[in-house]
């Protein structure tokens, strides 16, 4: 599909003859993925959701998370980034904060008295939120697009950026249209100055095991006059990214996805050495991991990813930077970072798991 605009309320006036669209209904990836029955479904999400996991899938101790509030922010230079949790990111520019994939909900999941719960609590509640010029949504999974935090950005809010589909739920939730923007792959948008492009990932989308790829997927490019960042949302390793460095590239920073990989679904999620190959491939300069360190959605040792990807960036003289939640980054000139995770392996009892 070639480049277009869209203004605020817009969307492609016929979804269905989008091109990341199936004659059958379902969006789709660029290469045909297997496709998992619904049985297939079902035991992946007992096994790795329901069933009792190994212990080093979460922390023994507390995560260190820095404390914030709205002063802090306000009084905070513009190119400022904070990670809030998981692919939970503020960004401040131009005076405006921008927030990508807002969960706050204790748990990631559709009711919570189960599921995926938090190893932390977010550095600031959103009441504590400055106004938010845009919110950026990648897809529609439980641990990307959290209702209840929705509906309370809702009158903060001046913008909500989506894809295809998920723009129909945020609606659905009492979301003015007027507010909602939904874009295919390689549109763009404009957001008070700041240009925004809809890339192509390879994942999948649904809110049940009977909704499959009723919504669209998407990283997000955000293009400042001089400062470029790739935000990657969900992801397995594929040409597109390859395609968007041509495209958007360089970027001064990625927030790559680094985490809740699996050999059961290599399609959709990176392992760490691809993640790196992604960050190389979209030319990117400094990168950031994201998708870890806030919820146990696989069955690696929840502080693996941030050990492989500084060990193989490191191997590969790639800049990597690994902030603290809630530390704040330059995202000009990202710090290294330390490495905080160390913190909370030490130990024998694990974080309680209501």
């Amino acid at each position: 599909m070639s480049e277009t605009s869209l203004n605020t309320g817009e969307r492609p006036a016929n979804v269905a003859a989008s091109p990341s669209r199936r004659v059958e209904g379902q969006f789709r990836n660029q290469t045909v993925l297997p496709k998992d029955g619904f049985l297939k479904k079902l035991r992946i999400g007992v096994k790795y959701l329901l069933l009792r996991k190994p212990p080093g899938t979460r922390p023994h101790q507390a995560i260190p998370v820095q404390a914030l509030d709205r002063e802090q922010l306000l009084v905070s230079p513009d190119d400022s980034l904070w990670r809030l949790g998981h692919s939970t990111l503020l960004m401040k520019l131009r005076g405006r904060f921008f927030i990508t994939d807002p969960v706050f909900s204790e748990r990631a999941s559709p009711v919570q008295w189960a599921g995926p719960k938090r190893f932390h609590q977010p550095p600031l509640g959103i009441e504590q939120l400055p106004p938010i010029m845009a919110v950026i949504l990648s897809h529609d999974h439980y641990d990307h697009l959290d209702e209840d935090a929705i509906r309370q950005l809702a009158d903060k809010t001046e913008c909500f950026l989506t894809t295809l589909g998920v723009g129909d739920r945020l609606i659905q939730w009492g979301i003015p249209a007027a507010k909602v923007r939904q874009l295919d792959w390689w549109q763009e948008t404009e957001v008070a100055g700041t240009r925004f492009a809809a890339t192509p990932t390879q994942h999948f989308s649904g809110r049940s095991l009977f909704d499959s790829n009723s919504t669209l997927w998407a990283s997000w490019v955000i293009m400042e006059p001089d400062l470029r960042i790739f935000f990657s949302g969900d992801s397995g390793y594929f040409d597109g990214f390859r395609q968007i460095g041509e495209r958007y590239g360089p970027f001064d920073l990625t927030l790559m996805e680094t985490g809740a990989y699996n050999v059961n679904w290599p399609s959709v999620h990176m392992q760490p050495e691809e993640s790196l190959q992604a960050h190389l491939d979209v030319r990117g300069r400094v990168l950031l991991p994201i998708h870890n360190g806030t919820f146990d959605l696989s069955s690696h040792d929840w502080e693996e990813p941030f050990q492989r990807i500084v060990a193989l960036s490191q191997a590969k003289g790639v800049p990597v930077s690994t902030p603290q939640m809630g530390e704040r980054v330059n995202m000009r000139g990202p710090q290294q970072g330390t490495a905080w995770w160390e913190e909370a392996v030490p130990g024998t009892a694990p974080v309680p798991q209501r």
